[in-house]
């Protein structure tokens, strides 16, 4: 096929996610968000998620369809992602997939939900460089990630050890008070904040640490911290300065994350960098990491907002990606598998028993 039309269905988390791409132009990209379902939970319930997966999918598609102007029957691929994810929610997305793939009579291809969030630059920015380091910060994810080839060879340098980064914005944003989700609300107070107030500390950047765990993350204990600091003040009758905190705190983590990437490209020759993740819409996170990445001489690529967090147009992405490069389909006995590792770009097929 020469420039395929290629939906590609997301479903792993709490948006479910279609998009249509031909080539490397992106004709569509519609979402379904069940977070405010979650938000009084204070975090994704995966059976909420499924049961919105299940009743946002069709009209998704529909929806999807209607803003890229084609019909269903023109899709020339599906692509799905098959993991990581939460079990429920990959079910749905992998089962919707497999549904349109055999009814349309077109070819399936199963994609790893971390690839997807690579290839998703060759819309913003056109093809992918070889090799490329990549940095994914998300409320599930946040990994270090060395990509030679986004289709064959994606290996995995360090990855958070504990909560995610994302989680730890949710979780800190809840002791200030700020609503879920964290992200948006811990950014936007910082800018009111001193971020040198509090010197909260930068988890695995000690010496030792180093040794051992040199592009790994960990925010448990700085999430700690900011509970402990919180808590040391309410007990003394005293105001938390939410914007300082806040500051602080996210500060902490973007000085984690924007060094460690850095290094990591310096260390193994590679030139060129790209942030992705929904916490890549951090204003401090995309400032520190310019910043940096201009005083080492690395070419720093970030994807628009929109795609950055989680949608079906990067997994079309990557699916029109693999059909360029003359990859074989999935066969429909793909798994949805939620603890994919990104090394395995592709899922495997299941075996009868």
């Amino acid at each position: 096929m020469t420039d395929p039309l290629v939906l590609g269905v997301e479903s792993s988390c709490d948006e479910t996610g279609i998009g249509l791409v031909r080539g490397h132009t992106l004709l569509a990209n519609a979402v379904a968000s069940s977070v405010d379902q979650h938000a009084r939970f204070g975090g994704v319930v995966p059976e909420v998620a499924s049961r919105a997966h299940l009743e946002a999918m069709v009209p998704t598609i529909e929806r999807a369809c209607a803003e890229g102007g084609v019909r269903l029957e023109d899709v020339d691929a599906v692509a799905v992602t098959a993991g990581p994810g939460l079990a429920g929610a990959l079910l749905v997305g992998v089962a919707s997939a497999k549904a349109l793939a055999l009814g349309l009579g077109v070819p399936l291809y199963g994609v790893n939900h971390l690839g997807a969030h690579v290839a998703v630059d060759v819309l913003d920015h056109g093809p992918l460089p070889e090799p490329m380091m990549a940095l994914l910060v998300s409320g599930g994810h946040t990994n270090l990630l060395h990509v030679p080839d986004i289709t064959s060879d994606i290996r995995s340098l360090g990855q958070t050890l504990d909560d995610a980064a994302g989680e730890a914005f949710d979780k800190v944003a809840r002791v200030l008070g700020l609503p879920y989700p964290g992200g948006p609300h811990i950014d936007r107070a910082a800018r009111a904040g001193d971020p040198q107030a509090i010197r909260f500390p930068r988890g695995l950047t000690s010496r030792k640490d180093m040794e051992r765990h040199r592009y790994d993350f960990s925010f448990s204990g700085l999430k700690s911290s900011v509970v402990r600091w919180v808590q040391a003040r309410e007990r003394a009758g005293e105001p938390v300065p939410v914007a300082d905190v806040a500051a602080s705190f996210q500060e902490a983590v973007v000085d984690v994350l924007t060094s460690k990437a850095v290094l990591a490209c310096t260390e193994n020759g590679v030139l060129d960098l790209q942030l992705g993740g929904g916490v890549a819409a951090n204003g401090r996170l995309r400032e520190l990491l310019e910043e940096r990445c201009a005083e080492a001489g690395i070419r720093l690529r970030v994807p628009r907002r929109d795609l950055c967090t989680d949608n079906g147009a990067m997994v079309a992405a990557l699916g029109a990606v693999l059909i360029a490069k003359g990859h074989e389909p999935s066969p429909l006995t793909i798994p949805a598998d939620s603890s994919q590792p990104v090394a395995q770009i592709r899922p495997l097929a299941q075996v009868a028993s």
